[in-house]
């Protein structure tokens, strides 16, 4: 089976990592791709919004699954026009891809079937959302509605903060047109994971936990980034508590969806919220978290790319996922001035030491190559350094030991990545 991927980041280079090691799988295409994904199969010129061009390399070359891996791709409906020429193709239509690509879509969604998550308002007008922002009780939450590349979540302490917020995304237009329209959502308070379940339309079959580090600074500080790090599992979570996620919040968000005539294939990406009352959904993605999935991926067992046919192809009940028992830890390597305007073009040196240390892998999400063959820096996000351990304390330590023997001007990662599972300072 030929798989064609679609994407160039972090994510996708896991994705092709992990399908590479499939029986099943006897070529793997990616549109982009990027220097990582290259030693692993065939990278195209083709972007990964170009539907049409997408369309005619399935058909050029035989393509047995399409496994999306951005977004924008997905709200674009890349999956519909795929599936409608006959192509097999795991990511949801974008219909189910606005669970993503409208906050506004979601929450009236959660609202209408009863699936826990916190209590909010939406608007399309700047006056009245201000207006709700200085009467509302508590610190809030302000979102804009649109796929924002993850940034567009706002925690606002006080009403001044939110009416700042809102001010942002809907006048200064932030987020660009995914600011046409905010939700306001009491800001939850508790411990924070991601979950992922593998969904076929009907079937949802929960994968592992994992959390991630949002924020630029060390102990949770500064912007919001696209993701520092990440760890999987999340010790906290018992299996009574993940049996409880996908019976209160996967499962009855899959049955929601077929009742709105939504037939959903792909990944359901949940970020959940433990509290004082259970789970609250704070959101879904509609493809694989990132970096989330870097980690995830090198404790995976089973066969992903038997997974995500049986997906695509309404075929995954009864089917089960194996795991190492290891843990692992992702460290998102950044450019100098990142999640602001960063810098370009330095050269990286130590990649092959870092892959060479036992249980580490790299994964490549803002590189090129340059005009002298020399891999260097494209993206905000350069690289993903993810270990392997018996323990928290063994993977981390392996990781950052990795993150450091890889060099580019400009190089910052956070050193404390993880460093809240271990209960001390180390």
């Amino acid at each position: 089976m030929k798989i064609l991927l679609i994407g160039s980041g972090g994510r996708e280079h896991a994705l092709a990592w992990s399908l590479s090691q499939c029986a099943e799988v006897s070529e793997i295409l990616a549109a982009p791709g990027n220097p990582g994904i290259a030693h692993l199969g065939r990278c195209l010129p083709v972007s990964a919004t170009d539907r049409q061009a997408i369309l005619d390399v399935c058909r050029t070359e035989g393509i047995g699954l399409v496994v999306v891996g951005p977004e924008a791709p997905l709200i674009a409906g890349l999956a519909d026009l795929l599936r409608s020429n006959g192509f097999a193709v795991f990511g949801p239509g974008a219909d189910g891809a606005r669970l993503e690509g409208s906050k506004v879509f979601a929450k009236d969604l959660f609202r209408k079937y009863g699936i826990p998550s916190a209590h909010y308002q939406s608007f399309d007008h700047p006056v009245a959302a201000e207006a709700a922002a200085r009467s509302w009780n508590g610190p809030v939450v302000v979102k804009a509605d649109g796929e924002a590349g993850g940034k567009g979540v706002l925690m606002c302490e006080t009403p001044d903060e939110a009416v700042a917020a809102i001010d942002r995304i809907m006048r200064e237009r932030a987020f660009g047109d995914a600011g046409e329209r905010i939700v306001l959502e009491d800001w939850l308070r508790g411990t924070e994971m991601s979950l992922f379940a593998l969904c076929d339309g009907k079937t949802v079959l929960p994968m592992q936990t994992a959390q991630d580090y949002k924020r630029i600074g060390e102990g949770d500080t500064g912007q919001n980034t696209g993701g520092m790090g990440a760890v999987t599992p999340v010790p906290f979570v018992t299996p009574e508590m993940l049996k409880s996620a996908v019976s209160d919040v996967l499962e009855p968000t899959v049955r929601a969806l077929r009742a709105e005539g939504i037939d959903y294939r792909g990944v359901l990406y949940a970020g959940l919220m433990w509290t004082a009352d259970g789970w609250r959904l704070l959101e879904y993605n509609c493809r694989f978290g990132d970096p989330e999935t870097q980690p995830l991926v090198t404790r995976l067992k089973s066969s992903l790319a038997d997974l995500m046919l049986a997906c695509a192809n309404g075929d995954l009940d009864g089917r089960t996922i194996e795991w190492s028992s290891d843990c692992a830890a992702c460290i998102v390597l950044t450019a100098a001035g990142y999640p602001g305007a960063y810098d370009k073009g330095a050269v990286i040196r130590g990649l092959k030491l870092a892959a060479e240390l036992p249980d580490v892998t790299v994964f490549h999400a803002g590189t090129t190559i340059n005009e002298q063959k020399l891999v260097a820096t494209s993206g905000g996000r350069v690289l993903d350094v993810v270990a392997k351990g018996a323990t928290y304390k063994e993977a981390l330590e392996r990781a950052r030991e990795a993150a450091e023997m890889v060099d580019f001007t400009g190089k910052y990662y956070r050193r404390d990545i993880g460093r809240n599972l271990l209960g001390t300072a180390g």
